[in-house]
């Protein structure tokens, strides 16, 4: 009797049931937590994306059904009760619920918010022509979408994987989900490790680009930027991006709602609730949806790997393409300017304006560059977002010859 029971258990439970798939992502999701924990790379949001993985991989789980959001419009009924109402349908997950904040384009918009709230774009407003370089440092987005495209990727799906150059996950989270879901696991994967690996990335690609000469180059203190000019400069970009590209509307706008609460000096609270409850608490969400996408039986497939290699050309190509611009600035400006900033254009904030700090401290000890590279650095979280909403915006047209 006893034997019986036991007999029955297992093949109920999750073992009887366990695919190769799944074992092989419960152990990339082990790998990640290792990544993230031990090796401290990205760990706000690789600890929840790699438990995420770990979930939803777990035989018999049913905390997420993607066949519910595979349409064009999300039917609430499905989510909550299943495909259909018939006796025997599968009943919507909690990872169904939360992801409806990834879906709708909810919780990267808030993520963006948060970081306005924690963003001073005032090294940007003191020199403006850092816009330039944040806008060079791009380049890797539209080298990546042609290389996907030559690789048999829609023009939906290879600008999803293009925008990983931008080294912004919230957005590249946000493209995604609209363009090309089934994608999004690998994806925003690829987008938050290559963030994370910054430090090893960047600089041999700074020392190739750069001589000597230009690296030591020290550059004066930035002029004192007052509360107006910040609020005022949060308004116009508001204005002028959300008029030339309404689809990133609300990418742009929450951005720069986030920067007023913090720049205005009257809404303390608002401020830091978004730069510390309201983020972190979009940041499991976040992490947890994106991981649960993570399904072994589509993840595991050739296309991922060529994601993934794409994704760090995309990101290698945005660094250089910083650099360029920095290199003709530093000629422009008769060698004022230290190229090595250029490379901060990547929208990884703070953490790529630090590389540009370190990269130059090693070359000169007396170079401080660290708040002449936020310049760039703020620049390429604008940039990023306009790029998704160009690609979203004029994509079919533009790309319709492919």
């Amino acid at each position: 009797m006893f034997g019986d029971a036991l007999t029955e258990l297992l093949k109920t439970s999750g073992f009887a049931t366990m695919t190769w798939q799944s074992a092989v992502m419960i152990l990339i999701s082990i790998v990640l937590l290792y990544l993230a924990i031990h090796k401290k790379y990205e760990p706000l949001l690789l600890v929840p994306i790699a438990f995420g993985v770990l979930l939803t991989n777990m035989p018999m789980g049913e905390l997420i059904h993607m066949d519910f959001f595979k349409g064009e419009h999300i039917e609430l009924a499905n989510v909550l009760h299943g495909m259909d109402l018939e006796e025997g349908a599968p009943i919507g997950g909690l990872f169904d619920i939360l992801y409806l904040g990834v879906k709708l384009g909810v919780y990267p918009c808030l993520i963006f918010m948060g970081v306005g709230a924690m963003t001073d774009f005032g090294p940007l407003i003191a020199r403006p022509s850092s816009l330039i370089m944040g806008a060079g440092a791009q380049f890797g987005i539209a080298t990546a979408f042609l290389i996907a495209i030559s690789l048999g990727f829609t023009p939906d799906e290879a600008s999803s994987i293009g925008i990983i150059g931008g080294a912004d996950g919230p957005t590249a989270i946000f493209l995604t989900s609209r363009m090309a879901p089934h994608l999004l696991a690998p994806i925003a994967i690829a987008a938050y490790s290559y963030m994370a690996l910054i430090p090893l990335i960047q600089p041999p690609i700074m020392k190739l680009m750069t001589t000597k000469k230009e690296r030591v180059i020290e550059m004066k203190q930035l002029r004192p930027v007052s509360q107006l000019e910040k609020i005022c400069f949060a308004v116009i970009v508001t204005l002028l991006c959300i008029l030339l590209l309404p689809s990133v509307s609300s990418l742009i706008g929450m951005l720069m709602l986030g920067n007023i609460f913090r720049e205005c000096g009257v809404v303390a609270r608002l401020s830091d609730t978004v730069q510390n409850a309201l983020i972190n608490i979009v940041t499991i969400f976040l992490g947890l949806t994106v991981g649960a996408t993570a399904i072994g039986e589509n993840f595991l497939a050739p296309q991922t790997i060529k994601i993934i290699v794409l994704g760090l050309v995309a990101f290698m190509f945005s660094t250089v393409g910083g650099l360029i611009i920095g290199k003709v600035m530093c000629v422009l400006s008769g060698g004022k300017i230290n190229p090595l900033i250029g490379s901060a254009g990547v929208s990884a904030v703070p953490m790529a304006a630090r590389v540009s700090q370190v990269v130059g401290q090693k070359a000169n000890p007396r170079n401080y560059l660290l708040m002449h590279a936020m310049g760039p650095n703020v620049a390429g979280v604008i940039g990023s977002a306009v790029a998704a909403g160009t690609l979203m915006s004029l994509g079919a047209t533009l790309f319709a010859s492919f």
